[in-house]
């Protein structure tokens, strides 16, 4: 894709996150005219609602992915994974506005295949550099991880959301680290 068509697109994308979780039914002709392209390059990048809404989810889910890397390469383990369960809360928060386009737009599997696999990755990353590190418990798996923060999903986002998430993730963090061996010397 050409660098052009890819600033546009995630344009796109970005107005879109914004409007959707505003209002469901946000026009997708005031979604182009706000990221400053025409209908005909919107209805190139995304041919109908559906294909919009499941990119946004998609490049939501993919962008929290990433972000796991990048805190690794700048903090210590147990540090680069608080930070990022911040940002999956974050996430969560932005979900839940946009559950009712998601609702309208797919069913409900197809939004789940599209985020574990990232998610999931992102978790081995980050889970395996702490267990090398010895700053977590050694037999957490992703899905075991997804269980315990699962309890996001439940906060309203539309009330203090930050605290109850900072509050429910500290406490998943002094859970993984009970039973830690301690900083590894000789990995």
């Amino acid at each position: 894709m050409r660098s052009d068509a890819q600033r546009n697109r995630e344009r796109i994308l970005e107005v879109a996150l914004a409007e959707l979780t505003c209002s469901a039914d946000a026009p997708l002709s005031a979604i182009a005219k706000k990221a400053g392209v025409g209908q005909g390059t919107f209805y190139r990048h995304f041919p109908n609602r559906e294909a919009l809404v499941l990119e946004v989810y998609r490049y939501e889910v993919q962008q929290v992915a990433e972000t796991a890397a990048q805190l690794l390469e700048t903090r210590a383990p147990d540090r680069a994974l608080r930070e990022w369960m911040d940002r999956l809360a974050q996430y969560a928060m932005a979900k839940a506005g946009l559950a009712e386009a998601m609702r309208k737009a797919t069913a409900r599997g197809t939004l789940a295949a599209l985020g574990h696999e990232p998610v999931s990755a992102a978790l081995t990353l980050l889970l395996d550099a702490n267990e090398r590190a010895g700053t977590i418990r050694p037999d957490v798996t992703p899905d075991d991880f997804l269980l315990a923060i699962a309890g996001l999903w439940q906060i309203d986002p539309h009330g203090d959301w930050h605290t109850r998430a900072g509050r429910l993730l500290d406490l998943v963090m002094d859970g993984l680290r009970a039973g830690a061996p301690g900083p590894a010397t000789t990995r």
